[in-house]
């Protein structure tokens, strides 16, 4: 069986849901339809180091938000697939315009939705809140809460694994 650390490695992108990974999933809706959502700096952070590290970041969501899309314009994030209920097609398009492999791929989801693609991607990775029938299939659980700073803690755990935290770490240094 492979290490933790064998299966960071080679991951060239970290994809990620969005509800109940980069928010604790909680979704509030307010007067005229308004809909809110609360992201964690942290994660934001963890996410442009990753970027800093060239390992690229993509969202594969089944909702689509005006809430989430801002967030992924104000990360940068060049790749994003928003309302897409089965998410396998958008994996496997994304892997093609990447020339990605899915030993390249790590892939965080928290529900049945991400369970194709945590059975597929070179690295999973679930919250710590996960049903069961998730965290059996991931490769790493989350000792941080979704929303919280779950995924500053993945992106440093690739970003160690690959030997560029340290690296990454130094520009704020100066």
């Amino acid at each position: 069986m492979q290490t933790l650390i064998e299966k960071a490695k080679p991951i060239r992108i970290l994809i990620l849901d969005v509800d109940g990974v980069l928010t604790t999933g909680a979704i509030y809706y307010g007067s005229n339809h308004f809909e809110m959502r609360g992201f964690h700096i942290h994660d934001g952070m963890g996410i442009k180091l990753l970027q800093q590290a060239n390992i690229q970041v993509a969202i594969i969501s089944s909702k689509k938000s005006e809430a989430v899309e801002k967030r992924i314009q104000e990360l940068g994030i060049q790749h994003a697939y928003l309302g897409y209920e089965n998410k396998l097609p958008a994996y496997e398009d994304l892997k093609q315009k990447l020339q990605l492999t899915d030993a390249e791929c790590a892939y965080m989801g928290d529900d049945l939705p991400d369970l194709p693609l945590l059975r597929r991607a070179g690295f999973s990775i679930t919250v710590t809140n996960a049903p069961e029938i998730i965290r059996q299939q991931a490769d790493y659980i989350t000792k941080i809460k979704p929303g919280k700073g779950a995924v500053r803690e993945v992106c440093e755990c690739i970003l160690e694994a690959q030997g560029k935290l340290q690296t990454v770490l130094q520009s704020f240094f100066i």
